[in-house]
Formats: C-alpha cells, structure tokens, sequence
C-alpha cells in the first residue's frame, strides 16, 4: 500500500485527508440540526423536516452546475469559492436566530457541498493516472465513511443537539482546509488550466452532451432506484425499528446497525475493492444493487438482534460495491474535457435519496409498522428494477465501445 500511494499527487493526498476531518465535521453537525432546530429554537417538527430537506433538494439541481462551471472556469477558483462560502454557512448556523435564516443556510449547504464534491473529485481524476483512479476514489469513499463514523459520536460529546459549539469547530476545520488546499494549488498550479475547447462549452453545451449520452442517461436511471433503495436504511428502517412491536428496543437496535455499517464499510471496502478489480465498475454497482436489495427484502423478515445484524452486513457489502464504483465509472465513460460536468450531473441520483424516504414513508403509513415483511418485500422488488436498467447500460456500452474502436480503425 505504501508504495501505491506514492502515485498520489500532493493535492490528491490533501483532498483524501481533508474529505476525512471534513466529513468529520459535517457529520458531527449537520446530522443533528434537526434536533436542535426544534429542542434549542422551538421550530415545528413540519418546518424543520422542510428545513432539512431544502440541502437536499438544491443539492440535487447545483451539483450539475458546480461541475460544469468547474470544467469552464478551473477547478482551483470552485472548490476554493465554495468552502469560503462553506465556512461562513457554518458559522451562521451558529448565530442564526429566525426560520428564514436557516432556510437560506441549510439551502447554501446544499449548494457548496454540490460544488465542491463533483469539482474534487473531477480534479482527482484529473490528476491520477488512469491506472490508479481506483485506488484513489475508494480512498477517498473510506476517508468519507472514517469520518461519517466518527462525527456522530463526538457530536453527541460536544452536545450538538443543544449547543452550537459543533458549527464553529466545523467551521474552523474548514478554514484550515481551505488554508492548505489553497498553499498547494499555489505551489503546484494546479486546478486552474483551461483549454481553448473547455471554454467554448456553455452549460447548454454540456446539457446537449449530457442529453445524448444515452449511456450515461440509462446509466443514471438505473442509479437513481438503486439511491432510492439505499436510502431506505437511514429513513424507513429506523421509523421501523423505533415503532414495531418485533422490537423491544428498537432506537438502540437501529443505532448497533448504524455502526455496524459504519465499521462494515471499512472493514471489507479494501477487500472488496481487489476482487472487483477483476470486473468493470458497473458490474459491481449491478451485483450491489443486487445485495443491497437482498438485503432490504431481508429486514422484513427480521425478528431478532442477529438477524437484523447480518441483513445489515449484506446490505452494507451492497453500499460498498454500489458507491465505491460509481465514480469510477463515471470517470471511465465520461468526456475528457467534461468530466466536472458528468461528476456534477451524477448529482442527479439524489432524486433517489428524495423520493425513496417519501416512498418508504406512504408505505409504512399504509401498511403500519407492524407489516414489515409487506414493506420492505416491496422496497426491494423496486430496488432491483435497477439491475435489467444497469444491464441495459451494459449493453449500450459494449455496443459504444465497438463503434469507438471500429472507427478508430477507419
């Protein structure tokens, strides 16, 4: 391993690390706005799920935009704006006093977490050799879950639910960030070439592009039910546990399953990671599909503490394959000087993480939490409408690759 990372540019390591103490201290704050929202100000339950949703749903439409104005602009001047801006929502989260001023900072979250990611992860590609893209993208897919595991825990130290300490410490660990990011691009220009083709594109130009990339639009479907089946675990699965009567406790329950795929992730990612390597990324992201589907048809049938920790671990070996691909495909079919732009545009699979909690949610509304078996059985045949779509995608690609090839022969 230690050899391998010698193929890491210094801005590559950095941008790994910094993922890690980020993530870090976004999950040690942001998971619990919610709480603090409507226990230290008095918000409704109503306005703060409005709240919390306005990141997501800005997210969704931003990250297209941040990737593509990366591709036009430079990668050093967006990802640099974008954590400035990332610093002072942190900041005014932690004075903020009335509703419409944190509709407006949860809003902007969205907005620089969609510019950042797609923008960071184009100028990692941009600086690994092919060969070792992999390697790269699942450092940086393990140094999100390290983080993710972490933050929560410290958070509940700190007192996130009832303080805004959190919000300043994020916004401290973002500055330095943002101190060494800007150093490094100084010393190594890096981030900021442009060529005389990347400028004529326009955000129409790319929307062009992206519409008659069939691949990568059936490629994107396919993603989106998968997303939406994977966000069944954080939404539907714990209103489930915490209200079934097949569960004495279910909070806890639903807790011991969160870390368990916190550490699943971490323990089998590199493992996993060296087997795939014998396939293409988006037969893995099809076989995650699979698992993760598996395992939500399994939480149904669920009844005991082990049960439940074992469909967990299937799903989560699911997560890995799915999310730990997925950049790496993107990055493989995507057009060279256009990579921020197909970055950003895989944004649009967290249409997925939208209306999958919503789906979750009528379902359980409907069939109450004492069907699970009826819920989540139906959570997984949608799940896996994603397979036949990615399978398609397959086919589509084999069938570019033979056209590229045929005339490249001409």
């Amino acid at each position: 391993m230690k050899g391998k990372l010698q193929h890491i540019h210094p801005i590559g390591m950095t941008i790994i690390i910094g993922t890690l103490f980020a993530r870090f201290a976004t999950s040690m704050s942001i998971p619990f706005l919610a709480i603090y929202l409507t226990n230290a100000k008095g918000i409704s339950a109503g306005v703060t799920g409005a709240i919390i949703g306005t990141s997501a749903l800005v997210g969704v439409f931003a990250s297209f935009i941040g990737g593509n104005l990366s591709d036009r602009y430079g990668r050093k001047k967006i990802m640099l704006a974008s954590i400035i801006v990332w610093i002072c929502v942190f900041i005014g989260f932690g004075f903020a006093e009335h509703v419409l001023a944190f509709f407006l900072l949860n809003a902007l979250n969205g907005m620089c977490r969609s510019f950042f990611e797609p923008t960071s992860r184009a100028l990692l590609s941009d600086l690994t050799k092919p060969e070792h893209r992999l390697m790269m993208f699942n450092l940086r897919y393990g140094a999100i879950n390290v983080g993710v595991a972490i933050g929560p825990l410290v958070g509940l130290q700190v007192g996130t639910a009832e303080s805004t300490t959190p919000f300043f410490i994020a916004a401290i660990m973002y500055a330095l960030y943002t101190i060494v990011l800007a150093l490094q691009f100084s010393k190594y220009h890096i981030g900021e070439e442009k060529t005389e083709k990347t400028e004529r594109v326009t955000l129409m130009d790319s929307l062009r592009i992206i519409r008659k990339d069939i691949v990568f639009l059936v490629a994107l479907i396919g993603i989106i039910i998968s997303t939406a089946g994977y966000a069944q675990f954080s939404s539907t699965l714990s209103q489930y546990f915490a209200n079934s009567h097949l569960f004495e406790n279910g909070v806890k329950l639903f807790s011991y399953a969160l870390t368990l795929n916190a550490i699943t992730v971490v323990v089998v990612q590199y493992p996993l990671i060296q087997v795939c390597k014998k396939y293409t990324p988006l037969v893995s992201i099809m076989i995650g599909t699979l698992l993760v589907s598996v395992g939500l048809c399994g939480f149904g049938f669920a009844g005991s503490m082990w049960a439940v920790f074992v469909c967990t671990i299937i799903f989560t070996i699911g997560e890995v394959l799915m999310f730990s691909m997925t950049d790496v495909f993107i990055d493989q079919i995507a057009v060279a000087n256009l990579k921020g732009t197909y970055f950003g545009a895989m944004g649009f699979s967290g249409i997925g993480a939208v209306i999958g909690p919503w789906f979750g949610g009528l379902l359980l509304d409907h069939y109450g939490y004492h069907n699970g078996f009826t819920i989540f059985t139906i959570l997984a045949v949608l799940s896996m409408l994603a397979f036949p779509i990615l399978l398609l995608t397959r086919s589509l690609l084999r069938k570019r690759t033979i056209e590229e090839k045929w005339e490249a022969q001409m």
